[in-house]
């Protein structure tokens, strides 16, 4: 059963992912009800409602969740257990438990068939000695839980870093990867609907900075395009094995062993922006569309190509610049600037 314009649509997170939810819910007649342990957001800013409690309170959560038609979250570093007892929650938690763990979520993809770096689970200071005996260096060790934008990781050129690496991330349960060789990274950002019904973006080529995202690019060209209908199949199978329905974007590695699966991410992605004015509907509004069971829109470019560009702290301060161009599209997110934080994104679209 779809959820009708004029209802309410809980989103838990209050940041610039959210905002953008909510913008794309008012395009189609929705009002957007945020709830977050701030007392304010990004997605204060465009929201009908704004509600303060803890992501782990959950008789808080249960109040919210009354007062709409269906919930949705903006990013996954959630209590998994807290959002499973809301009703009408989509994406589901199975998805959202899964991408919270990188060792479960490697397992989930390797069951899909995916392929993935060679990777072994280390919870002790010893069994990264043995993960490094089996892998080899030079190698990553990223925490299990709650690493993104390159923060909960630490590289090792060679066994003899394993020390310094264990203090990095402050001997959390972790998972060592071998690096991967390989000539671009790629994403894949797919919309599922309640039915089973599907629709994937042309899949950007993403160039990132100090582990955060700098540039997406559509359409994909070289090895990219060669292994975008593979990776967009993959992504099929997993939202499919999920029963997924929303935004679902899975990051690609492209190599010579064809796309190897990065980690994923059950929301509305980074890498995805570009889609507000690069394609007919973007991963914002197709989200609304889907979680309300709603036809998915065109995924569709409207040019003959698309760069979007992140502004990382300071270089919002180019505001001024950016619409001296006449035909880039900024957006920024309300933020307090600090070096190393998201301020807001600019795309131009190539007739």
């Amino acid at each position: 059963m779809s959820v009708p314009p004029g209802s309410t649509i809980g989103i838990v997170g209050g940041g610039q992912l959210g905002r953008m939810l909510a913008i794309a819910a008012a395009q189609l007649g929705f009002r957007s009800h945020i709830y977050a342990p701030e007392a304010s957001g990004p997605a204060a800013e465009v929201a009908a409602w704004w509600t303060r409690g803890g992501y782990d309170d959950a008789e808080a959560l249960a109040r919210f969740a009354a007062q709409c038609a269906v919930v949705t979250y903006e990013f996954e570093n959630l209590p998994a257990n807290a959002l499973a007892a809301l009703p009408r929650l989509r994406p589901p938690v199975r998805a959202l438990e899964i991408a919270q763990d990188r060792a479960q979520e490697k397992r989930f993809a390797a069951e899909q068939g995916l392929a993935t770096a060679p990777w072994r689970p280390v919870d002790s200071r010893a069994e990264l000695d043995a993960a490094l005996a089996a892998i080899g260096a030079p190698a990553i060790l990223k925490t299990r839980r709650f690493g993104y934008d390159g923060k909960g990781q630490a590289r090792l050129a060679s066994p003899a870093d394993a020390d310094a690496a264990w203090a990095a991330i402050d001997g959390q349960p972790a998972v060592l990867e071998g690096l991967v060789r390989f000539e671009a990274e790629f994403s894949v950002i797919l919309a599922r609907g309640p039915d089973g019904a599907s629709a994937a973006w042309p899949p950007p080529t993403n160039r990132h900075e100090d582990g955060i995202l700098a540039r997406s690019e559509v359409p994909p060209g070289g090895i990219v395009a060669a292994q975008a209908e593979a990776a967009i199949g993959h992504v099929r199978r997993m939202a499919d094995a999920l029963d997924y329905c929303g935004v679902l974007a899975v990051e690609f590695f492209a190599g010579a062993d064809g796309p190897i699966f990065n980690e994923m991410a059950p929301r509305v992605h980074n890498s995805g922006h570009w889609t507000i004015e690069g394609a007919v509907v973007s991963q914002f509004e197709n989200h609304i569309r889907a979680i309300c069971g709603l036809p998915l829109g065109s995924t569709a470019l409207t040019g003959a190509g698309v760069t979007m560009d992140n502004l990382i702290g300071d270089q919002a301060l180019a505001w001024d610049a950016i619409l001296a161009e006449g035909d880039a599209h900024l957006h920024l997110y309300g933020k307090t600037i600090r070096p190393g934080r998201k301020m807001g994104h600019v795309t131009r679209v190539r007739r």
